[in-house]
């Protein structure tokens, strides 16, 4: 059973937003310091962590998809400022690349998981959940 939001497709692929998410996915994936990140998603945006379980970190921006195939940047954090909206995905990318933190991407920058370990109602009823850059490749 797949739910949605009341006007919204039933199926991801329906959505005008798929063609434009898959599209960042592929280019965010074909930029080496990106995959040593971990990819998560959820609402249509590509969020990036450095640990490799849930709690995720939220020190990397992210990139969204607008109704009108067109991408914002924003972060690290849902209170942050947005950066910039752009037509292309490539551009989206560069941004989040040039706001990485030192050291991030680096495959010394990834920790196996979060410390110190997060309590169930801390990350109970968050949205996304993390996977690797090949299973979010076969889900598009």
């Amino acid at each position: 059973m797949i739910l949605a939001t009341a006007g919204e497709p039933r199926r991801p692929e329906e959505s005008p937003l798929f063609a434009p998410f898959a599209e960042l996915v592929r280019v965010a994936q074909a930029e080496p310091l990106l995959r040593q990140l971990y990819p998560w998603t959820g609402m249509w945006e590509l969020h990036f962590s450095r640990c490799t379980e849930i709690r995720h970190t939220w020190d990397i921006p992210y990139i969204g998809t607008l109704g009108d195939g067109r991408y914002h940047v924003e972060g690290p954090s849902r209170t942050s400022p947005r950066i910039a909206e752009t037509d292309n995905a490539q551009a989206a990318v560069t941004m989040v690349i040039d706001r990485l933190p030192t050291h991030c991407g680096r495959p010394s920058s990834v920790v196996q998981r979060n410390w110190p370990p997060t309590r169930a109602h801390e990350t109970a009823g968050r949205g996304g959940r993390l996977t690797s850059w090949k299973q979010l490749h076969e889900r598009l």
